[in-house]
């Protein structure tokens, strides 16, 4: 009886032993499997990582290629018997505006320099802007002509060009424009507010200190005083005397002997014609066809790329978010 029960406490043990053992394998297998099918989908994940990556810097280089101005993939666009070179002036002119004498002059620059170009054309769309800014564009074209001689530069007016705009345009060999084009604008302006009386009924007591007599001239807080009004009118038709002979010297015996000329009106393309401050009508397209003679147009003009304005938007929007969180302290 004994050795029965022994016989059958060593059976339970192996049976007991082999399952324990079959129970390990199949835990080992388990996280075997477990193990690769986690490195397997890590690899995937690595493998979609770097084609992401690669498609997001694939497409960054595309649009850098596309905005960046005068790069290498509008330059070997070019065809052999050359091209017209396009410089827009769009906007008011500021030094820190998109036509900016540094923008404009850069693009002219580059325009200058291709030897494919074969004419420019600088396109103008501007109510005008600073005298400073206007004068150095103007001064680039005349320099840029004197050096290249054998490159025509033509002025194509497209909705207004006024004030500093007529300004650039007066440096042109000739000035197109449509007949609905708000041209002129040849004067000069200061504008200003009083707030004097609006302080006396508000109660308000304005102080002002100033090392110079002067130092506060047309302080809007301040009465109006006939000799800064005089010292500043004497600057302002000092602009204006700049101006005019910038118009003269450019447009000569073009313009037509009128006194309303230069008293800061205004008029159509069709009017300005009869003026002799446009020379013809005609679009940026029809000069580079049919006075240049190259129907092919290459853009110089100097534009914000993609990056800036990503990088501007970013950074106003880490601003803004930076404000909201100081303002809910």
């Amino acid at each position: 009886m004994t050795d029965e029960l022994t016989g059958a406490t060593a059976g339970n043990q192996t049976n007991s032993a082999r399952a324990d053992n079959t129970n390990t394998e199949w835990e080992r297998n388990l996280i075997s499997r477990l193990a690769m099918a986690s490195l397997t989908e890590q690899r995937s994940a690595r493998r979609w990582s770097i084609f992401f990556r690669s498609l997001l810097a694939l497409y960054l280089l595309v649009l850098l290629l596309l905005y960046l101005p005068g790069s290498t993939w509008e330059a070997t666009s070019m065809s052999a018997k050359g091209h017209t070179a396009l410089v827009d002036v769009n906007g008011v002119i500021s030094a820190d505006s998109s036509a900016s004498a540094d923008n404009v002059v850069t693009a002219l620059r580059r325009a200058f320099k291709d030897k494919n170009t074969r004419g420019v054309v600088i396109r103008i769309n501007s109510p005008g802007g600073s005298p400073v800014q206007a004068g150095y564009i103007h001064d680039e074209i005349l320099r840029l002509r004197e050096k290249h001689p054998e490159l025509p530069l033509y002025a194509v007016i497209t909705d207004t060009c006024a004030s500093g705009g007529y300004y650039i345009a007066a440096a042109a060999d000739q000035i197109y424009a449509n007949r609905a084009s708000v041209v002129g604008s040849i004067g000069v302006i200061y504008a200003g507010f009083g707030f004097v009386d609006a302080l006396d009924k508000l109660g308000v007591e304005r102080r002002l200190l100033t090392a110079g007599e002067n130092k506060g001239l047309m302080d809007p807080f301040s009465p109006l005083q006939q000799d800064d009004v005089e010292h500043l009118q004497s600057l302002l038709k000092d602009i204006h005397g700049q101006f005019i002979d910038i118009v003269k010297d450019g447009r000569g015996d073009r313009l037509v002997d009128s006194d309303d000329l230069f008293t800061g009106l205004v008029w159509t393309g069709e009017q300005s014609l009869e003026l002799g401050l446009v020379d013809a009508l005609g679009s940026a397209s029809y000069v580079a066809r049919e006075i240049i003679g190259i129907e092919e147009i290459v853009d110089y003009t100097v534009r914000e790329n993609y990056l800036d304005r990503f990088a501007r938007s970013l950074g106003s929007a880490m601003a803004n978010t930076l404000n909201k969180a100081l303002e809910l302290r």
